[in-house]
């Protein structure tokens, strides 16, 4: 059974380890800027500070839809944002290219959650770069989500994979398994599921999401 408080704990657990890099680069930009008076160099402090603002932003309003509540679970979200946000994602610090297959206009968000948290598993799962394509339909009765992504070396921790089949206790969790736990939790509530398939160049990533 889950520990809706634990999971909460390890989920706060890695949006705060997620955040460090971004807000700690901008730390010692601040740090840089302060000591520096060469022109040039004050120059490429801000270039510094502005990718970290930018890195910061970009993954706060991804994980604010990916891990939080967002203002509830009974609107729709555009499209149109998802893919901006896992665009901007994907093209920070890595070359993935990132493919889309759309037909739906919007989303409800136990959807987001899911297309989100895969989405990232994707992208990470990529460190040598690659392709990441997202498939997106609505077959009339439920929300059909594919994800995959493609690669010279696939990264895929294994406990993940578990997590995602139920497979993981929840004193076991941690803050790398516990997103791949509330994917599952999220489809197991619209009555859908999530499937996953891993090979040396590719990863799949598979969900159906029945309609309220």
């Amino acid at each position: 059974m889950s520990d809706p408080v634990q999971l909460a704990n390890l989920m706060c657990s890695r949006l705060c380890h997620d955040l460090l890099s971004p807000v700690g680069g901008m730390s010692n930009g601040i740090e840089l800027l302060a000591d520096e008076t060469d022109p040039a160099m004050r120059e490429q402090c801000i270039d510094l500070l502005a990718q970290g603002a930018r890195r910061t932003a970009t993954k706060l309003r991804f994980f604010r839809l990916a891990f939080g509540a967002a203002g509830g679970f009974d609107a729709q979200l555009p499209i149109t944002d998802l893919t901006e946000l896992v665009d901007a994602l994907a093209a920070e610090g890595r070359d993935i290219e990132v493919q889309w297959t759309i037909g739906v206009e919007g989303l409800p968000k136990a959807a987001v959650k899911v297309l989100l948290n895969f989405a990232l598993l994707a992208i990470e799962s990529l460190p040598r770069g690659g392709t990441v394509t997202i498939a997106v339909e609505d077959s009339g009765t439920a929300h059909e989500i594919a994800i995959r992504s493609e690669g010279m070396r696939i990264a895929f921790d294994a406990e993940v994979g578990k997590a995602l089949d139920g497979d993981v206790a929840m004193d076991e969790l941690n803050a790398h398994t516990a997103p791949a736990e509330l994917v599952r939790l999220v489809a197991a509530d619209c009555g859908g599921g999530v499937q996953h398939a891993k090979s040396d160049n590719a990863l799949v990533l598979g969900a159906i999401l029945p309609h309220a």
